[in-house]
């Protein structure tokens, strides 16, 4: 059966939690054990009761109890009770801890949208190679059937002009002669300057 906390502090035979604080702002690590004690279920219940996920809840609970050491001397008083104060360190630290993971949460999401989407040179070189073969396409078009078959079989397909000659059963001059033909008109189509 789970037991009931209660956030006022109650009191108690020993020095009220004002006081331990004011020891702890000493260094008097026996006044913080005390301390602890005294806070780390209220301070727990809050966090949790922000952040939902126990571990982190359990996290960032140590942190505060940590941060309640390390800045006891801060504490004040003239401005509210122990436990609020306590209470208002963990709620902090707890809000910022939903802000942080939120942060990074949604800088992963932009960067895994970054990772998919390619690079603006990689699309325009896309673009461009396609409008080149485009127009190289076109281009062939405007050889004569000998110019076409020569230039495809020793640009495309790779072979010397005497295996385009021997290929298409023509002389080994006159492959030559359309494929020099064929480069020129493909020059002067495509735009290009010698």
């Amino acid at each position: 059966m789970k037991q009931a906390v209660h956030i006022s502090e109650a009191p108690s035979a020993g020095p009220g939690l004002q006081e331990l604080l004011g020891l702890v702002a000493r260094g008097d690590q026996a006044a913080f054990a005390e301390v602890y004690d005294a806070v780390r279920g209220p301070v727990l219940g809050l966090v949790r009761s922000v952040l939902r996920d126990p571990a982190q809840s359990e996290e960032v609970a140590q942190e505060v109890l940590v941060e309640v050491w390390r800045t006891a001397p801060r504490f004040q008083a003239a401005r509210g009770s122990a436990m609020n104060w306590v209470l208002t360190l963990a709620h902090h630290r707890a809000v910022d801890r939903v802000r942080s993971v939120e942060a990074t949460t949604a800088r992963e999401h932009r960067a895994a949208l970054l990772d998919r989407t390619p690079e603006f040179d990689e699309v325009a070189e896309q673009v461009e190679s396609r409008l080149e073969r485009e127009q190289v396409r076109r281009c062939m078009r405007t050889l004569s059937e000998l110019q076409r078959q020569s230039v495809t079989l020793a640009y495309y397909r790779g072979l010397t002009y005497r295996e385009v000659a021997e290929l298409l059963s023509v002389p080994p001059a006159t492959i030559k002669t359309r494929l020099r033909d064929g480069l020129i008109r493909l020059r002067d189509c495509l735009g290009v300057s010698a």
